[in-house]
């Protein structure tokens, strides 16, 4: 399986990245690590997590995926092994705040790593803008950390366009870390906000982009039918306004292309991301070994430019998106 280079950093990944959102939240830890356990034997070596993850299940405060992470790496000996990625600037609180303050970026590092029981961090983002600190607050702190060892590159998650050329900006003349990875939603069902205003920005700086939400919460790998089939589930907010027009036209597109090449919906939506334009390589998560397929599915299979185009009708909002 062939690695592929994250920016301007000593960073390589997979070509699928493994969101860590799921641990804590629809795996319980002893299947957590069964998931882990399987990734490393298959080479899927970089976990992306947050330090509020998972804190919208029952019960959790937030950092449950790091603990869980953390421990796993730990018992198993394993982290040399993992390139691991994690975020901050979200609040631990529902409908709290986001800060990227150094103030608070110093503390939540510092959580984050005792969570993790780990002495760095190889990819740490700033997960959501706060609108508010000064650029250059953020990347010296960042830089600080750099410093002393705890974090090894910097990456950023959802930052508006003005915000992440204002940031790269701020690195160039100041001489500060720059943002190496830029983290947006992309998928079949969510293409407008990354292509019309970041593509172009993360290409001119030579950022790596990893998606999130590649399979829509779930949504793309054609398990959900109809709404009746979420609700009151942990994933019915995630998808509750996807069972549209728009959605049943991009589930029975990737239906056809899935058939034609005899592999799974899942693959079908990943392969359709890496073969855009602009993207490293997509985050997607799984709940069972047997998900996994669909990973090195998405890998081997290379969709042909009609079916590239298929997808691309189907998901399309807008006319200058094909």
């Amino acid at each position: 399986m062939k690695s592929i280079k994250l920016g301007n950093t000593s960073l390589e990944t997979a070509p699928i990245v493994f969101g860590g959102n799921v641990f804590g939240w629809t795996l319980d830890e002893k299947k957590s690590f069964k998931i882990l356990d399987e990734l490393l034997e298959k080479g899927f070596t970089t976990i992306d997590t947050a330090d509020v993850y998972s804190r919208w299940a029952p019960g959790n405060n937030g950092g449950e995926s790091e603990k869980i992470i953390g421990k796993w790496m730990k018992d198993r000996g394993v982290r040399d092994k993992i390139n691991l990625a994690t975020k901050v600037g979200s609040s631990m609180q529902q409908g709290g705040d986001k800060d990227i303050s150094r103030k608070h970026i110093i503390k939540a590092s510092e959580d984050s790593l005792k969570r993790l029981q780990t002495d760095y961090i190889d990819l740490y983002y700033t997960h959501w803008d706060d609108d508010k600190t000064p650029v250059e607050e953020t990347l010296s702190t960042y830089q600080k950390l750099i410093d002393a060892g705890k974090v090894r590159y910097i990456g950023a998650s959802n930052l508006s366009p003005e915000r992440l050329q204002a940031s790269l900006d701020a690195a160039k003349k100041e001489n500060l870390p720059k943002y190496e990875v830029f983290q947006p939603e992309y998928s079949l069902m969510a293409r407008r906000k990354f292509e019309e205003n970041i593509r172009e920005i993360c290409d001119k700086n030579h950022l790596s982009v990893l998606s999130y939400f590649s399979l829509a919460s779930g949504f793309l790998t054609g398990k959900y039918q109809k709404i009746e089939d979420v609700e009151g589930s942990s994933r019915e907010m995630f998808l509750k306004d996807y069972f549209n027009e728009g959605g049943k036209r991009v589930l029975d597109a990737i239906w056809e292309v899935s058939n034609e090449h005899m592999v799974s919906e899942a693959a079908v939506s990943l392969a359709w991301i890496m073969q855009r334009p602009g993207i490293t390589a997509p985050i997607a998560s799984a709940t069972k070994i047997s998900h996994l397929k669909s990973f090195f599915e998405a890998i081997d299979i290379d969709l042909t430019t009609e079916q590239m185009k298929r997808l691309n009708e189907a998901s399309a909002w807008r006319e200058d998106l094909l």
